[in-house]
């Protein structure tokens, strides 16, 4: 197995990048284009399974508070598989979480995506 940590953006997978910057402003179509049809999407420990549900967690999830997100780490685990940091500031309860985004790929596309607490 192959991990290298501190990975730059520009390392990950254009398919994990452009999932990111989509997903960071809340273009919950742009960042469902990344996901498989049979896409699953696991987050705090909530699961949503399919287009239909997928996509609907990605335009409804923290729309209710203010936040910012800055990516403090990534890792390539091995070619399928790819885990980035993300550190979030803002009105939701606590004020700042570092979130992990554990991304699975197949054929181009994200088919799992675990997003959990990233361990202290």
């Amino acid at each position: 197995m192959t991990q290298h940590t501190d990975l730059p953006s520009e390392a990950l997978p254009a398919t994990v990048r452009e999932f990111l910057a989509a997903h960071v402003i809340r273009d919950a179509d742009t960042s469902s284009s990344f996901l498989a049809e049979d896409a699953v999407i696991v987050d705090q420990d909530e699961t949503f399974r399919g287009h239909k549900e997928t996509h609907a967690f990605l335009r409804d999830a923290g729309a209710e508070f203010e936040y910012t997100t800055e990516q403090i780490g990534a890792r390539r685990i091995d070619d399928t598989h790819w885990v980035v940091t993300l550190r979030l500031e803002g009105t939701f309860p606590g004020g700042v979480a570092a979130l992990d985004y554990r991304f699975t790929l197949r054929d181009g596309l994200i088919a799992d995506l675990v997003i959990a607490n990233h361990p202290a």
